[in-house]
């Protein structure tokens, strides 16, 4: 396929991390066109797909957390970003939307998908990894998703020792109910 929408798709997809269909359908005459367009691209190999409806020129699998937004990288993969973790971890992904959950095989590479309820959807940053800017939770909302989601371990949580900001964490379990406040701030005191 030769073309000025060619070369135009080409050129946006180069300048962004992950493209969907409507933002690509945006620079071109009409939607089937888009369509038609992606097809070639992914047949020539000069795109990948990431999910459904979004695509990449990248071989990052963390990029998965644009297409689930409202999402952060979180768990094992944020202890990583914050060097709390020397292990090799998937990507875990961390979304508000309703998707289905559990392993993903996102550019020949397993993602976690966990979903939590959107008033618990706080507590993150944008940490540069590679080329990208990616949402990874702070040391804090790593702590508390770690004991959320019940992946508590004891050599986990000594390496939280010395990292957490107490005002910070208090801040955020304002934001869970009692029960679940007090069993965090328990283990806090045992840090």
């Amino acid at each position: 396929m030769k073309g000025k929408y060619v070369e135009k798709v080409r050129g946006y997809i180069r300048k962004t991390p992950v493209a969907n269909v409507s933002s690509i359908s945006a620079l071109l005459p009409n939607r089937k066109y888009a369509y038609t367009l992606i097809n070639h691209l992914l047949k020539r190999m000069e795109i990948r797909r990431i999910t459904r409806g979004y695509y990449t020129v990248y071989e990052e699998p963390s990029l998965i957390v644009y297409c689930l937004k409202p999402a952060y990288l979180g768990l094992q993969d944020a202890m990583s970003f914050h060097n709390l973790w020397e292990q090799e971890t998937n990507p875990i992904v961390i979304t508000a939307r309703r998707v289905r959950t559990g392993v993903r095989e996102v550019l020949g590479q397993n993602v976690w998908v966990r979903r939590i309820s959107p008033k618990y959807l706080f507590g993150y940053e944008y940490f540069i990894s590679g080329e990208f800017l990616l949402p990874v939770s702070d040391v804090e909302k790593t702590l508390i998703d770690i004991i959320y989601f019940d992946e508590l371990k004891e050599s986990v949580i000594k390496r939280f020792r010395g990292k957490i900001n107490e005002r910070k964490i208090e801040e955020y379990l304002k934001k869970y109910e009692s029960n679940f406040r007090d069993k965090v701030l328990e283990i806090l005191r045992s840090i």
